[in-house]
């Protein structure tokens, strides 16, 4: 070879023509966008998109401690995350998987305590490595920065006392300052869409479902309906959100009171409808972490979590039962009758207009 190759760029593909070289012709030995990267980090964390978007204010705080870092992520949902933010997206397939044990890094970092995330940290080639990895065909942790998340999700009594946040925790793992750093998410397709609905009024999003996971979290469909009702009655216009399994409950919502409810969207006509709205009233959803990324204001409604794990970023309010939830961390209500009935329409009401 009789030309000079910087692999070291964070332009530079190996298998395509760079980006520079395609804009401006250049070849490495003159160019000048030539930017060597001074820090490879893997970040590992595959979970729901919920969790993914709200782990993303990590990517400024390594940028700033790792000045001229590369950071390559894999995920479970690639196209939650800003292609702009990140020099390498990858899926999590036998492909990616492959290509990052093969790959060197100054520094591997794994927030998933999942089998499979951690079966991949332990087997990536990392001179640094931050949170969790596989010890004896189980979850460990990487060092003792670590054990508090560990052990918080291991013990209940634990978890229950805890007052960090999730954003403090994580920072803690990678050693990095926590400063209400924001969520990133990909925003390239707000404009994409046209919505047919209401601009003479605030536009307050109901995310009404919760998965079928976490049941226990659930309102009932008849304070739904009083929710949508006060706010008709006080010149709001409330909009109706939700994925495929919240179809037929808005559907439902939607014939009973006259609610706009447009239907369920793909990931980014999803993320786009929500920013057409002042304030969204989410159970813990992934609806709720779009919301926050999109700085829109928030009324959530929590009974099964441990309120102190949620930052707001001073948007929004934390609305739970009045009598303690027995339910701790458990997907279906053991009493029979959810204590989220505690949580009536007028509360939400009331947070809704102190923050609309």
């Amino acid at each position: 070879m009789d030309t000079i190759i910087h692999s070291d760029c964070r332009f530079f593909k190996g298998d395509i023509p760079c980006l520079p070289h395609k804009k401006f012709g250049v070849h490495c030995f003159n160019c000048t966008p030539y930017d060597k990267v001074s820090v490879d980090i893997l970040v590992i964390k595959l979970g729901a998109i919920g969790d993914v978007i709200r782990t993303t204010p990590i990517i400024d705080a390594l940028r700033k401690k790792y000045v001229g870092c590369r950071i390559t992520w894999i995920t479970q949902s690639p196209q939650i995350l800003h292609p702009d933010s990140l020099e390498r997206i990858l899926p999590w397939n036998f492909e990616s998987i492959l290509y990052l044990q093969n790959t060197p890094f100054e520094i591997a970092i794994n927030l998933d305590k999942d089998k499979e995330a951690c079966s991949l940290m332990k087997s990536v080639n990392s001179n640094i490595q931050f949170g969790f990895t596989l010890q004896n065909g189980v979850p460990s942790t990487c060092s003792s920065l670590a054990d508090h998340k560990f052990l918080t999700g291991l013990f209940d009594d634990y978890s229950q006392q805890n007052t960090k946040s999730y954003l403090t925790e994580i920072f803690e793992i990678c050693d990095l300052e926590y400063q209400s750093q924001s969520y990133q998410i990909n925003t390239k397709h707000l404009s994409d869409y046209h919505w047919d609905i209401p601009t003479n009024s605030k536009i307050i999003g109901l995310n009404t479902g919760c998965g079928d996971r976490w049941t226990s979290r659930l309102w009932p469909d008849e304070y739904w309906v009083s929710l949508i009702q006060l706010l008709q009655n006080n010149g709001f216009s409330p909009l109706l959100l939700g994925g495929k399994q919240e179809d037929q409950k808005n559907s439902e919502l939607a014939k009973n009171t006259g609610v706009i409810y447009l239907g369920h969207f793909p990931l980014d006509q999803f993320v786009s409808l929500v920013n057409q709205t002042e304030l969204v009233v989410s159970q813990v959803t992934m609806g709720m972490h779009i919301t926050l990324a999109l700085g829109k204001k928030l009324v959530l409604m929590n009974n099964i979590f441990n309120k102190h794990e949620f930052d707001l970023f001073d948007n929004g309010v934390i609305i739970e039962p009045t009598k303690k939830c027995e339910c701790f961390y458990l997907g279906k209500c053991k009493n029979g009758q959810s204590c989220m009935t505690d949580i009536l329409p007028e509360a939400i009401f009331s947070a809704i207009l102190k923050l609309a």
